[in-house]
């Protein structure tokens, strides 16, 4: 193991089992830490080999992640540009421990010698029909030896598919072959849009294999799982990873649409997430393809010709669904096969998927959900169009699927979120297939005698937001100011570093949690903990919050309590003796501390511990905190009137437009 791999401070801290603050310190306060060998200066890469010996003479790899040290002596082996030789032949070597436990324990008794010898052909036996015989060395290198035991060790303790895709995952971190990955909710969704009794699933573009894996959850009798990939290590760890879960899949290497790698195979259930704009997708040389049934896809419609080979890949009556992007409902270019498709009763649904749904991509996508025309089967005569919005977007799809498919010829009208219209009324000069083109958006317009009495409100709000501003007059000039980071060191107050949280979400188990935005916008804690037993220390009432990135300066006391802060937020426990909590925030609130921030672009990074504040008796702050948290209702109240002028104003205006409003005296 010759090759000295580079890391990232990232990979120190996973390697060392800390956090990327230790690393910053380590080099910070250790004078013989290894120097930069590449990177840059934000980002800087330092020698696997050079890293390790500091961190074992330091004794920081004696509790480092078994996993992660062995993942960093594989990529010892050779440089980067042939890892993923390494990583097949790793996978392999798992599958092998997996299928052939016996085998590898009678190889393992044996010398590191004879174990280099004989172990490439025994996993060959195991592994050659997925991945190829060019996957495996002749005789493996003997200083090898120790790492492969030291895997077959790993594995034996959390599973070998566990294992590779440990593996699998820094090795795709890594390698400039990242895989984007569709998101399970949307392979998952995907899946629920097939018909009854699937035995076999293809995806003629599987990258790493997501939506195959989720069918083997889904469906229980499937007996054929069918992959092509076109980059030829990404298809071998794809193989792999589905050859540790099951014996009846075959992931095939190759351009699907140039060279396709089942043909004539008839799968029950198509589906998959293609390229997007490819204009190298084989246009010259498919030009007479037999697969371009409703047409000659044209050079800048990819998604076309992937929609048409799936097509050609079930029998009659058996469902596709392909990811879409939303160009490809309304390119001029695309008009006359999506008018083909629309005559021959080929395409059934179109699914608007809300905006980050898959991540990385700047619009929304869509499902086109599609059935082979043939059999005893009526054509049909309307097409779903669905707008599935940001919450249980998944669900709802697949509920309006359900009724269109009950009754594909009846009047279904769901007001913001389907409508099945007749392919006739889409069949115009655009053949524009876009949801939200077609699903009415109901206007909520309140009743007559909700939107007087909402008008009578809201003058009383703006006769009372008058009453808030509190009353002032001229002050003695500058005081003393002390630095936050100085009323730390006198223990005024303590300023909390922010705990690394685990995931959370709206719809967590765990305690509430404190976003940036919502001390921002000053609501309540709008998250939580996905773990319940998280164990992390809690806010307590009168604690000052300060977003670490902000537009303007923000400061909150929370006044409740009992919730873990999130990210980028920093928290400061005052000594109500010492400081008044809402003294503190207004100060914090004040433009003259910017200039203590770095700015960014428009924005500014705060450093609170460099904030400074106002030196005054205790009683002082408490009266100038009094008019601070009247002037944080002030402003909240002003916000609130400016939210209700604006939903009055577009609420009158669509009263007066649809006729249930008339000008007074009119």
């Amino acid at each position: 193991m010759q090759n000295d791999a580079t890391v990232t401070a990232a990979d120190i801290a996973r390697l060392a089992g800390v956090g990327r603050a230790a690393v910053s310190n380590w080099r910070r306060r250790h004078d013989d830490f290894p120097q930069p060998v590449g990177g840059t200066g934000s980002s800087p890469s330092f020698s696997l080999q050079e890293i390790q010996g500091w961190l074992r003479e330091q004794g920081k790899l004696e509790s480092a992640p078994v996993e992660e040290q062995i993942w960093q002596d594989l990529r010892q082996v050779v440089d980067d540009a042939r890892l993923s030789d390494v990583m097949v032949f790793a996978g392999a070597f798992l599958l092998f421990l997996q299928r052939a436990p016996e085998a590898w324990a009678e190889l393992a008794e044996q010398a590191d010698e004879q174990v280099a010898g004989g172990l490439p052909g025994r996993i060959r036996i195991v592994a050659e029909r997925i991945v190829g015989d060019k996957a495996f060395p002749e005789r493996l290198a003997v200083d090898s030896v120790p790492l492969a035991r030291a895997l077959a060790e790993l594995a034996g303790g959390k599973g070998a598919r566990e294992t590779f895709e440990f593996l699998r995952t820094r090795y795709f971190e890594l390698s400039s072959r990242r895989i984007y990955d569709t998101p399970r909710p949307v392979t998952d969704l995907m899946l629920r849009f097939a018909g009854p009794g699937v035995r076999t699933v293809l995806d003629p573009a599987c990258g790493s294999g997501g939506l195959l894996i989720g069918a083997l959850d889904h469906f229980d009798k499937v007996t054929g799982l069918l992959g092509q990939e076109l980059d030829a290590p990404t298809s071998r760890l794809t193989a792999l990873r589905l050859a540790l879960r099951t014996e009846s899949a075959d992931i095939r290497a190759g351009d699907a649409l140039r060279d396709d790698a089942f043909p004539g195979i008839q799968a029950d259930f198509v589906a998959g997430s293609p390229p997007f704009n490819d204009r190298n997708w084989g246009y010259e040389e498919l030009t007479a393809d037999p697969r371009w049934e409703y047409g000659l896809p044209p050079r800048m419609e990819s998604e076309l010709a992937w929609v048409q080979h799936a097509l050609a890949h079930v029998g009659p009556g058996g469902t596709v669904v392909m990811l879409m992007p939303p160009a490809a409902a309304n390119r001029k270019s695309g008009r006359r096969i999506r008018g083909q498709l629309l005559r021959r009763g080929a395409l059934r649904a179109v699914i608007g998927l809300p905006l980050g749904a898959v991540p990385n991509m700047a619009v929304g996508l869509s499902l086109w959900i599609l059935q082979k025309p043939g059999g005893s089967a009526r054509p049909p005569g309307q097409v779903l169009m669905v707008d599935a919005g940001q919450d249980d977007f998944a669900d709802i799809a697949v509920r309006e699927w359900r009724r269109f498919e009950r009754d594909p010829e009846g009047e279904l009208d769901e007001p913001g979120v389907s409508k099945a219209v007749r392919i006739i009324d889409l069949l115009d000069d655009e053949i524009d297939l876009t949801p939200t083109r077609f699903v009415s958006q109901a206007a909520e317009v309140p009743s007559a005698v909700e939107m007087i009495g909402a008008r009578g409100d809201l003058l009383s709000l703006l006769s009372a937001v008058t009453g808030l501003v509190p009353e002032i007059e001229a002050g003695a000039g500058p005081r003393p100011l002390i630095s936050i980071a100085e009323l730390a060191r006198t223990g005024a107050l303590t300023v909390i570093s922010a705990h690394q949280l685990r995931a959370y979400g709206e719809a967590g188990e765990g305690p509430p949690v404190l976003t940036a935005q919502d001390v921002v916008s000053g609501n309540p804690p709008s998250a939580r903990l996905n773990d319940r037993n998280a164990g992390l220390p809690l806010t307590e009432p009168g604690d000052v919050l300060v977003p670490a990135l902000v537009r303007t300066p923000v400061a909150h006391v929370d006044e409740q309590g009992g919730a873990v802060v999130g990210r980028h937020i920093h928290v400061i426990r005052p000594d109500p003796e010492r400081i008044a909590p809402h003294f503190l925030a207004g100060i914090l609130r004040g433009s003259r501390n910017l200039r203590h921030y770095s700015s960014i672009s428009t924005s500014y990074r705060v450093d609170v511990r460099r904030a400074e504040v106002p030196v005054l008796p205790i009683e002082e702050q408490r009266v100038y905190g009094e008019t601070f948290r009247q002037l944080e209702g002030f402003r909240s109240a002003l916000r609130r009137t400016v939210e209700l002028s604006e939903e009055m104003a577009r609420s009158i205006t669509d009263g007066l437009a649809d006729g249930s409003l008339r000008p007074s005296g009119g």
